[in-house]
């Protein structure tokens, strides 16, 4: 499918008008460990990263939130990490490339199965945390998480950060001649260069259904994010992101789908807009 073309400075336009994507990380919680508030969150999504067992889940898991994808109409996603359970995937790891690659293609394959059993095919591939952040700027892991993708399924969308900030991984994403997705957070902190404040400094997540609302809308219309200094970033997302895990998910993503179909933008899956 053809890439709809760009509006002036921002977003996607189609024949009904601008269109974005709606993510959320899902599938994450193990055994008898409950994490987040999928049921609830799908009803507002058109597109969901899947845990692969590595940072979260367990097959059981993965299984039941292919099914519940498959009964609400959202498109599906493989979100490999790290093998870092205890740490949830949020550990930079020093691990080799080919072990980055191999683990990737593991991952990817082992959610595929599962969906395949209930009729369903992945859309993307988004890494997970610490893996993300690090294959943004890092070419060697970018390269990694890039081959991965290209010798598993070149035609599934790789979702990278939109900005500054990610400009390693699309760079490296379009030598591999791989279909990018630009994906701007909903409720994570940007600093001045475009990437995630990290989790473990003040108002790096924000709560507040209103304030990220707001900002969506933002991002989708006019393609920037104000930074943590209020100077302007530039983003022109494909997507917006909401962490399964952050507390007010569900009212957050209940109130960004809101705000930009209000304003008539529409939600795509990510697999009609890359």
């Amino acid at each position: 499918m053809s890439r709809p073309p760009a509006a002036a400075g921002y977003g996607f336009h189609g024949e009904s008008g601008m269109r974005i994507d709606l993510n959320c990380d899902m599938g994450e919680s193990f055994g008898r460990y409950s994490l987040g508030q999928d049921g609830e969150a799908i009803a507002f999504i058109t597109s969901a990263n899947v845990a692969c067992g590595f940072h979260a889940s367990d097959p059981q898991v993965m299984d039941r939130t292919l099914a519940l994808a498959k009964e609400h109409g959202v498109a599906v996603g493989a979100h490999p990490g790290y093998l870092d359970l205890r740490g949830f995937g949020r550990r930079n790891l020093d691990c080799d490339p080919e072990e980055v690659r191999t683990d990737i293609i593991y991952q990817a394959g082992a959610l595929a199965a599962l969906a395949r059993s209930r009729g369903l095919s992945l859309q993307h591939l988004k890494p997970h945390g610490a893996l993300y952040n690090t294959a943004s700027g890092h070419e060697e892991v970018a390269r990694a998480v890039c081959a991965a993708l290209a010798a598993y399924d070149p035609d599934l969308v790789l979702v990278a950060l939109a900005g500054p900030g990610g400009q390693v991984i699309r760079g490296v994403a379009e030598e591999y001649g791989l279909k990018v997705a630009a994906e701007a957070f909903a409720d994570r902190a940007y600093t001045p260069e475009g990437r995630l404040v990290p989790r473990n400094q003040p108002g790096a997540v924000i709560h507040d259904p209103e304030v990220v609302a707001a900002r969506c809308l933002r991002m989708a219309t006019e393609g920037v994010v104000e930074a943590v200094d209020h100077s302007l970033v530039p983003l022109k997302p494909h997507t917006l992101c909401v962490h399964g895990d952050t507390p007010t998910a569900v009212e957050l993503l209940k109130r960004i789908a809101s705000t930009l179909k209000s304003a008539g933008v529409e939600l795509t899956p990510l697999g009609q807009l890359v």
